[in-house]
């Protein structure tokens, strides 16, 4: 502590003493801040007690602080400093002083970080399924931020996504994208003063796919036929359909033509009704996105009501049984189909009825023996005959006398398992067919296993069993023949007996024979390829960039691996362009989609049939002009000159056309727009120059 004693002044007859005081303690020193760059710092003090009292100022880095920056203001003790920038940093002390002398305050360090900021954010994507992603970000801070990524608001996990540091960058990459990884990804930037965000979205477009692929049908006239086509991709595929041959094109929820018998639903399903002979062919149905296209076809063939009727279906045949004699048998028979089948019985292969008074056959078919007597033992067979075929059933009727008898009766019907579902294909080959059902109730004991049955005109007038003992719900009926339409139905077994049928399968026919790939003679191949017609439908264009392509075949061959598509620019070249080919390597298809193609240019278009290293006759060609668009890039070169003297008031417009790859079309005409500005109101006047 510091004492000022003044001089004395001359003596008036009193005595006046002033004391000047500066104490040496700062009653509070200013302490460190950390602020973010922008935000206001405050330091604040109180000098040391003096007399007179101290007044204070502010020192920077040993410079003493001018207010003239109006960021600065000095208020008591108070040092505020708004919208603090980096060079603010730094130390300060808070100087007291008063007539005595000055005090310097404890130092207080002013640290200025900067929030982190992006120098570059991540972009939004889109991309194919398979194909790479990479989204980069670069930020700034002080200090430097740390960075992470998330995914749907969720950190991302590594592994699936690599995430490095590359030329400043912080990169998020993906080497085979999947339609799982869609979604908004997040770059996110921390430090101690702050946090930001910026993000991007990422769309997976995914090829179309069939979920379900249309199946040969086979429907007698009247009847209805049903193509089921489910697809997926994304986004979502538009389905269409198209009879092979035909330019017209069905499409789901279009508006139905007045007595028109076909209807394509939102899920893509064609659906025929009261089908004709006409209507007979392939139908195609095509799923296109801008991710590609796929078709797939299936053959409608259309049967006689009357003669593809299937032979009857004894729903339940007689059982195994032993009886005593003088006892009555029952030997059950219930059948059913279209016609309505007669019924007849066989014992030991010969006929029964007319010829025993004791033999009736009851009301339903089933036969009744009176009075058994030994000689009645024997094999009988029920015999269910209609105009489309007869089915048998057989048993053994064994009659013993009474006193070494063990009675072996008919099964009840409430103790055997209910029928199964409607059996479904779910595939087929050239002597195979793949079929599933779900099982019916199981009775009074749990089913043990299945019988299927088949039926086939061209094989037999009768149902046949083609597997039994079954254990599953899904089989693969094999030694088939090729090219043959067959009928399906299952019944299941337990201990009691089997269950009446289920319902008919729709008919499926097998594949044919593929042709011979080895041991061939290449000239006779050869010789076949060149007999075979390809005759190319007119082609139609689907969009600016797709057109579909649909052929027949007059002269079919053995010898036909597939067709190749080849087509080429006419327009918009000096000359036709090169041939581009696409391979349909599907031997029974007819029909393939073009895309990305140019806009607004004629292509030609044929088609030939190959095997292997083999080609056949090209179709005759055709054209097709893709659909124009607006030109995707302005005129190019653009110059102006002014005609003749300098007060002229004509000038020259020269331009080049938009490049090529953006012209879409031909273009027709320019406009030319000068943009007038008098002291009044600017005015444009255009005019338009037409090409040629």
């Amino acid at each position: 502590m510091s004492v000022s004693l003044p001089c004395p002044a001359p003596w008036h007859g009193s005595l006046f003493a002033f004391i000047r005081v500066l104490r040496d303690d700062f009653r509070q020193n200013p302490t460190d801040v950390v602020v973010a760059a922008g935000e206001p710092a405050i330091l604040e003090c109180v000098p040391p007690r003096g007399h007179p009292e101290p007044t204070i100022y502010w020192k920077k880095d040993k410079v003493r602080i001018d207010e003239k920056d109006d960021r600065i203001k000095i208020r008591g003790g108070k040092l505020m400093i708004s919208n603090t920038r980096k060079s603010d940093a730094g130390m300060y002390i808070c100087v007291g002083t008063n007539m005595v002398g000055e005090r310097d305050s404890e130092t207080a360090q002013v640290t200025v970080f900067e929030r982190p900021t992006f120098l570059r954010r991540p972009i939004n994507q889109v991309v194919l399924e398979e194909e790479a992603v990479e989204f980069r970000c670069q930020v700034q801070g002080d200090p430097q931020p740390t960075v992470r990524w998330k995914k749907d608001e969720i950190d991302v996990p590594r592994g699936r996504y690599d995430i490095k540091y590359d030329k400043d960058d912080y990169v998020l990459r993906i080497k085979k994208a999947a339609a799982t990884d869609e979604g908004t990804f997040t770059c996110v930037a921390e430090n101690r003063v702050g946090k930001t965000e910026a993000s991007a979205t990422l769309t997976v477009r995914a090829a179309p796919q069939f979920v379900i692929r249309p199946r040969d049908q086979i429907v007698a006239q009247g009847r209805t036929a049903s193509f089921p086509c489910e697809t997926k991709g994304n986004p979502q595929p538009a389905v269409f359909w198209q009879k092979e041959g035909s330019q017209n094109l069905l499409f789901p929820n279009q508006p139905q033509q007045p007595n028109s018998r076909f209807s394509v639903s939102p899920s893509g399903d064609l659906t025929i009704t009261a089908v004709q002979r006409a209507d007979a062919g392939y139908y195609i149905c095509q799923a296109l996105t801008v991710a590609g296209s796929i078709l797939a076809k299936a053959q409608l063939e259309v049967t006689d009501v009357l003669t593809d009727r299937p032979p009857p279906i004894i729903r339940q045949g007689p059982a195994n049984q032993t009886l005593g004699v003088d006892s009555v048998a029952l030997l059950r028979c219930h059948a059913s189909g279209e016609p309505v089948p007669t019924i007849s019985w066989l014992k030991d292969g010969v006929s029964l009825l007319g010829k025993d008074a004791r033999m009736s056959l009851q009301d339903l078919g089933s036969l009744q023996i009176k009075g058994l007597r030994l000689s009645d033992s024997g094999i009988y067979t029920c015999v269910a005959a209609s105009s489309s075929g007869e089915t048998s059933w057989s048993a053994f009727l064994e009659v013993k006398e009474s006193g070494s008898l063990v009675v072996v009766k008919d099964r009840d019907e409430n103790e055997l398992p209910g029928p199964p579902s409607k059996p479904q294909v779910t595939d087929v080959t050239k002597n195979s067919v793949s079929l599933s059902w779900q099982p019916g109730l199981p009775g009074a004991s749990p089913i043990s296993s299945y019988v299927i049955e088949a039926f086939s005109q061209s094989v037999s007038n009768s149902w046949q069993t083609v597997a039994d003992h079954v254990k599953t719900t899904q089989y693969t009926i094999k030694g088939l023949r090729p090219n043959t339409i067959y009928l399906f139905m299952v019944r299941a077994v337990n201990v009691q007996g089997l269950s009446d049928p289920s319902p008919m399968s729709e008919p499926v026919r097998t594949q044919d024979i593929s042709p011979p790939a080895q041991g061939v003679d290449h000239r006779h191949v050869q010789k076949e390829l060149g007999e075979v017609i390809v005759r190319l439908h007119n082609p139609v264009v689907l969009s600016p960039t797709t057109i579909q392509v649909t052929w027949t075949v007059d002269r079919q061959s053995q010898f036909i691996q597939g067709y190749r598509v080849l087509y080429r620019q006419m327009s918009g070249l000096s000359s036709p362009g090169a041939w581009q080919t696409q391979d349909v390597k599907v031997p029974s298809e007819r029909s393939v989609v073009l895309s990305a193609l140019k806009k607004g240019i004629v292509y030609e278009i044929k088609v030939r049939p190959y095997f292997n290293e083999f080609q056949g006759m090209d179709s005759e060609s055709r054209t097709a002009r893709t659909t124009e668009e607006a030109p995707s890039a302005p005129p190019q070169q653009v110059t102006v000159l002014t005609v003749g003297n300098q007060n002229s008031t004509s000038i020259s417009i020269s331009w080049d056309p938009p490049p090529a790859e953006h012209q879409n079309g031909i273009i027709q005409e320019y406009k030319v727009c000068d943009h007038v500005t008098p002291s009044e109101t600017p005015t444009n006047m255009c005019d338009l120059i037409q090409c040629g």
